[in-house]
C-alpha cells in the first residue's frame, strides 16, 4: 500500500485543514500558567539544591 509523494502530500493538505488552531483567549492564559509553573519548580529545586548543599557540606564537615 504504497502512496506516491504527490498522493501523500495531497493527503497532508487535506489533514492540515482540519486543524482547528486555539484563539489568542486561549492561549494567554494557557501560556501564563505554563510560565507560573516553570517559575515555581525553579524556585522549588533551586531551594532543594541549597538545603542538600548544605547537608552535604555538614556531613562531610567542609563547611
Amino acid at each position: 500500500m504504497s502512496v506516491s509523494p504527490i498522493q501523500f502530500l495531497r493527503q497532508v493538505k487535506q489533514e492540515a485543514k482540519k486543524v482547528t488552531w486555539p484563539t489568542r483567549k486561549e492561549v494567554v492564559p494557557s501560556c501564563t500558567m505554563v510560565i507560573m509553573l516553570v517559575a515555581v519548580a525553579t524556585g522549588f529545586f533551586f531551594a532543594v539544591d541549597v538545603v542538600l548543599s548544605w547537608g552535604v557540606d555538614k556531613i562531610l564537615h567542609l563547611g
